[in-house]
Parts: structure tokens; sequence; C-alpha cells
């Protein structure tokens, strides 16, 4: 799996800007505004990617619903449970049960006879998280799928549930034969975000490969367990040779309450000489755009000011995935206040 694959999976990258959001001809340009201002405008992009043709658009946009718990937002996507593509209406069915969604159960409660086995296991933790402690059987029985997408998913699934009655599971579905890198990798992450720290071994392996989109699928992980040795471990990778790599351990640290990545966010914006300046050097139109969606990510969980004031210029960018990602910063800044 490759680093775009990470960041935009399946995506078809948005070749036209949105007047309303880029700062177009008549759209006054956003400049020295607190995250708390800027919030009108990062709900218009969410709702926007909410009603979007691109199917990975709305996937974006439910989940920030989701991570951000804006249930106001939440109607709109119980619409998308009828969605006519498989990912929308796991990340819909996902969400309902994130946010604990009631009004929505009923229709949840009929996605556990839909055809695809994707859209059934995201209706039976939504079903779960409502209370139908049963449901999870659904799950468990799912990660032994001969399907690797199946088996990835629910094993996100059951890391989400909060039971850590599911470890045996997990570790299970880490170590057969048949589970794919990424059944594997969800596995682990799903594994650290339950709290069990004998999990680090392996996510030191993560972090330690020769590949980049491992390092950061072992950060990402690594932030999910949030121990001291985890946090120790972040802050080494600050000084990886990949910005990507950088930047998702300056977001995880944020996660965790460490504001030590601010360099990293910085020189993606920096215009000074040097090294750090250098971070963004030589690249193309896609690989900014992957470095701008995590910059926006990572200024979301660490949210200080030195970081925070790229936020206007992200919420105009012409792509919608980091118009997203920078949505979703802005709601994460606004709260913490």
């Amino acid at each position: 799996m490759k680093i775009s694959q990470i960041i935009l999976i399946g995506c078809v990258l948005a070749a036209c800007v949105s007047p309303a959001f880029a700062g177009g001809k008549g759209v006054p340009v956003l400049t020295g505004a607190s995250p708390d201002e800027l919030l009108p405008r990062a709900s218009r992009i969410i709702e926007d990617g909410l009603s979007d043709e691109d199917p990975q658009v709305k996937v974006k946009a439910i989940e920030v619903v989701a991570e951000t718990q804006q249930k106001r937002l939440m109607p709109r996507v119980q619409h998308l449970l009828k969605d006519d593509f498989v990912p929308v209406r796991f990340a819909a069915a996902a969400a309902v049960g994130d946010t604990q969604y009631a009004p929505a159960k009923s229709i949840v409660e009929q996605l556990l006879k839909a055809r695809d086995e994707n859209t059934r296991i995201a209706a039976a933790y939504a079903m779960y998280k409502l209370g139908a402690q049963g449901k999870l059987e659904i799950i468990r029985k799912a990660i032994a799928s001969n399907d690797t997408t199946i088996r990835a998913n629910a094993a996100v699934l059951l890391g989400k549930s909060g039971n850590k009655e599911e470890l045996k599971l997990l570790y299970w579905a880490m170590t057969d034969s048949n589970s794919d890198d990424k059944t594997r990798f969800q596995a682990a992450e799903a594994i650290a975000r339950l709290g069990d720290e004998k999990i680090i071994k392996k996510l030191w392996t993560m972090v330690i490969s020769t590949y980049a989109d491992d390092r950061m699928m072992g950060l990402n992980a690594m932030g999910a367990l949030g121990t001291v040795t985890a946090k120790d471990i972040l802050i080494t990778k600050l000084d990886d040779e990949v910005l990507e790599v950088r930047l998702t351990a300056a977001e995880q640290l944020g996660r965790l309450g460490d504001s030590s990545g601010e360099a990293e966010v910085i020189s993606v914006f920096s215009s000074a000489t040097g090294t750090k300046a250098a971070a963004t050097a030589g690249l193309d139109k896609r690989d900014m755009e992957r470095v701008k969606v995590l910059a926006a990510l990572a200024i979301g969980q660490i949210g200080t000011k030195p970081v925070t004031k790229y936020l206007p210029g992200l919420l105009q960018n012409e792509s919608k995935f980091v118009r997203i990602a920078a949505a979703k910063a802005v709601f994460q800044c606004a709260t913490r206040k």
C-alpha cells in the first residue's frame, strides 16, 4: 500500500475549484480569522462534501462528522445510509454508531439485511453502540471472512467497539496467514485503540519499516495507544527523512497534547531559506495535496496559534480533500477552547 492510498484511497482528485471556497473572483479571502470565526465556512465545506458526486469525498465528509461529533449534520449522514456506494453506506452506518445517533436506528436495523457484508457489519456496529450488545457477534464472525476487505473493516470496528474482550480475536486476525497486510495493520491499530500495551513491539516494527506508508500507519497506532513509550517513539519520528511521516508524527503528538511537531507543519508553508523551507521543494501537485491534507490534520490536533493561522488558506485550497481536512481541524480547534 502506497502513501497515496492511505491519504486518498480510491480517490479521483478534484480538478475543478469551487468558487465559494477557493477564494475565487468575488469571494473574500480569509485571513487572520480564529477557528471560531471559521466555523461557518468549515460547516459549509462538510455539508457540500456530504452531497458531493464523488463517493470518496462523501466518505471523508462523513468521517469528519463522526470524529468531531457534529451531530447537527447527522440527518444528512442518515440520508447516506441508502447511498448507492458501499463505502458511503459503511461510513454512514459507522458514523451512526460513533455519534450514537438514535434517530437513525430503524434504518440501520434494516441494513442488517443488506446484500453486502461490509454494510451489514457497519450496521451491526451502529446497533451495538445504540445498545444492542448482541450485534457485536456479527462483526466477530466477519473478521474470519475470506474477503480481506471485510476482515480489515471488521478489525477497525472491533477496535472502535471499546470492548477489550475482542483483543484475543484481533491478535488472531493480526497473525493469521490468511490476513493481508491491511488487515494486520488495522488489527494492530485496533489493539492499540483498546489500550493493550503488549502491541508496542508490533507497532515498533511498523515504525522502523523501510516503507514510509508502514511507518505512518505505525505512528497512527502509536497515537491511539497513547502511552509514555508511544509518545517517546513519536518524538523520534519528527526527524524522519520523509515529510509525510514527520507530519503524521506531529499529528499524533498533538493528539497526545504535545505541540513539538509545530515546526514540521510550519515547514509546509514556510518561504524562508534553509532545510525546513526545502521540505516541499520538488513536490508535484498531487504530492503537495497529500502533504497539505496531513498538515491540516496535524493542525487540528496541535491547535496552537503558530499553526492555526494557516487554516484560512487551507479552507480555500483548490482540493476538496484539503478543504475537508482543514474543516475538520477547525472543528477540533474550536471545540478545544
